[in-house]
């Protein structure tokens, strides 16, 4: 059954810059939170990195703009502050899901932090249906 899995990161935007471990043949990807070069990689972290899994388009955009919003206050940008930026990210991630795209939210915050919220198609996944679904791999 078609769905998606929300995977979220916070943490040192230096660490965005490693690109080693954001890479599936790196020693340290399996075990490593931070978010992976490529989307759909995140199937291939463990399923306990999941923080939610929904059928529902409006479901899963809610998630995201939930998750994105809890940091707004911490964001660097002035413009991502403003709350029409994220609202119009949240529509655009209802139609991105129901049309089983993926959905990538990234800001950098203060204190050199970055916040990363994903919205990953599983089930199979559209660009890399050779990924198996991380939660049937229990």
């Amino acid at each position: 059954m078609h769905h998606h899995h929300g995977y979220l990161w916070l943490g040192s935007g230096h660490d965005l810059l490693k690109d080693g471990p954001r890479r599936p043949l790196h020693p340290e990807f399996p075990r490593t939170r931070v978010v992976p070069l490529e989307l759909a990689h995140w199937l291939l972290k463990p399923p306990d990195f999941i923080q939610g899994t929904w059928t529902d388009p409006a479901e899963a955009a809610r998630w995201f703009g939930e998750r994105a919003r809890e940091h707004a206050a911490s964001f660097a940008s002035h413009h991502d502050r403003a709350p029409e930026p994220l609202s119009a990210k949240v529509q655009g991630a209802v139609k991105a899901v129901a049309g089983g795209e993926d959905v990538a939210g990234g800001w950098y915050l203060t204190g050199r932090r970055f916040l990363s919220v994903c919205l990953v198609a599983c089930g199979p996944h559209r660009l890399r249906p050779e990924i198996p679904c991380p939660q049937r791999r229990t």
